[in-house]
């Protein structure tokens, strides 16, 4: 049987980018619309805000944001939206609060209106606060039971310290503490549209539809309070942190190495760095200690960005027996790429790759929504990607060589494991100074 070659991508095709509107309404809040008609649906993405408040309650808020207005119950709300094929959303990182959702393109109205009145008119209400903070406990309780949530947890103290990112994840009893009250008082102070972003992507007249968001949208007003988080603290390499878990039969390896912000020049360069080491399956450590030596199912590498700091992330469950070599092939390919120059091929592939998964993620209404919206919180717009993807497709050797080796350095990683520390610590300490600590 005679095999045809797949046809090859065309990455280096001149980008398209869709009409789009912009609008900075009264109050502060810019609104962004971009004409994406594939399907007749509309993609929301509401950026506000939210560095320096309390953790535990701003975890709560965005679990019970949509519990109720002065109006309507939760049900409400939710079937409200069902009317409309849509739905809403909310989600919170250290920087921000998210909220998510789509509706059929023609209850764009009736989706910003329901918007608008959770905005402007929260009501808490303290059965279905009490429900949703009990679900929020128990969602804390499964994940600090789990090795990927501990590991990381112990990564972020490890090269955050005291800086507010070094702690992501509330603790369930603080979490019981928080009242209804204070979720409302923290709305008022802080769910606010000054310096917040609304981007809207589908089947619209991005003029009309961001009349739409006007019209729904006007009443929400209010300064913002100053949430600007100061700089990361640069990484500190240090010893190895070994963090103990008894009888595990897995050990989890993770790293942060430094990385650069999306808007420096040198970024592209940096994500080929990152694809070449580790950032997808045909990358050097995947063949290494997935592909070769079948230490680990799932290694994988990606830059993190927050407002304040990027970092470079490295992450393997590894069987306990195999910590030690694990490590070591991983430092080993630190090292290569930080040392040697990529192949012409190898960097080729990489580059493919990257092109083609951007514009893969900007093919559907969801990933443009997120794309403008994630650009929007850094002061760019979609434009920007002209620019992204000509430096992706121009980046040399030496380029990618320049910037691997003052970012992807062994010498410059932050390394924390867990694990069965009698079992592993052996092997580690014949690599590296180990100290154990606490997650």
């Amino acid at each position: 049987m005679t095999t045809k070659a797949l046809p090859d991508l065309i990455p280096d095709a001149k980008i398209k980018l869709p009409r789009e509107a912009e609008r900075t309404i009264a109050g502060g809040l810019t609104v962004i619309a971009i004409r994406r008609p594939a399907v007749p649906l509309v993609e929301l993405r509401l950026r506000v805000p939210f560095g320096k408040t309390p953790l535990p309650r701003a975890t709560l808020l965005s679990q019970a944001l949509f519990t109720g207005t002065g109006t309507m119950t939760s049900v409400d709300i939710a079937a409200e939206l069902q009317a409309v094929g849509g739905g809403l959303s909310a989600g919170l990182d250290p920087d921000k609060l998210l909220i998510s959702g789509n509706s059929l393109a023609a209850g764009l109205d009736r989706m910003l209106e329901i918007l608008a009145a959770v905005l402007t008119d929260p009501g808490y209400p303290n059965e279905e606060v009490a429900t949703e903070r009990e679900r929020l406990v128990d969602h804390i309780q499964v994940a600090q039971s789990q090795p990927a949530h501990l590991a990381r947890t112990a990564l972020l103290k490890r090269i955050y310290g005291k800086h507010p990112y070094a702690i992501q994840t509330p603790e369930p009893e603080q979490v019981r503490s928080v009242r209804p009250a204070q979720l409302r008082a923290l709305h008022a102070d802080r769910v606010r549209p000054e310096g917040a972003v609304l981007v809207l992507v589908g089947d619209i007249n991005p003029e009309k539809a961001i009349d739409a968001a006007e019209k729904a949208l006007g009443s929400w007003t209010g300064p913002a309070k100053d949430g600007t988080i100061p700089p990361t603290p640069p990484l500190e390499p240090g010893p190895l942190l070994l963090v103990d878990r008894p009888g595990a039969v897995q050990s989890s390896l993770r790293m942060a190495l430094p990385a650069l912000e999306r808007t420096d020049p040198d970024y592209a360069a940096l994500q080929l760095a990152n694809l070449v080491f580790g950032g997808y399956f045909s990358s050097r450590w995947v063949e290494n200690i997935r592909e070769d030596k079948g230490y680990t199912y799932g290694p994988h590498t990606g830059i993190e960005h927050f407002a304040a700091g990027s970092a470079l992330m490295v992450a393997a469950e590894v069987a306990t027996e195999v910590t030690g070599p694990s490590l070591l092939e991983t430092l080993y390919e630190l090292g290569r790429i930080a040392s040697l120059p990529p192949g012409e091929e190898e960097l080729e592939q990489a580059r493919r790759y990257a092109l083609g998964t951007l514009r893969l993620g900007m093919s559907t209404q969801a990933g443009l929504a997120g794309l403008a919206s994630m650009y929007a919180g850094i002061g760019l717009r979609l434009d920007h990607l002209r620019e992204y993807t000509a430096a992706l497709a121009s980046a040399t050797r030496e380029q990618v060589a320049d910037v691997a080796s003052r970012f992807l350095a062994p010498s410059k990683a932050v390394t924390v494991i867990l694990g069965d520390a009698d079992k592993v610590e052996a092997p580690l300490s014949a690599l590296t100074t180990v100290e154990r600590g606490a997650a």
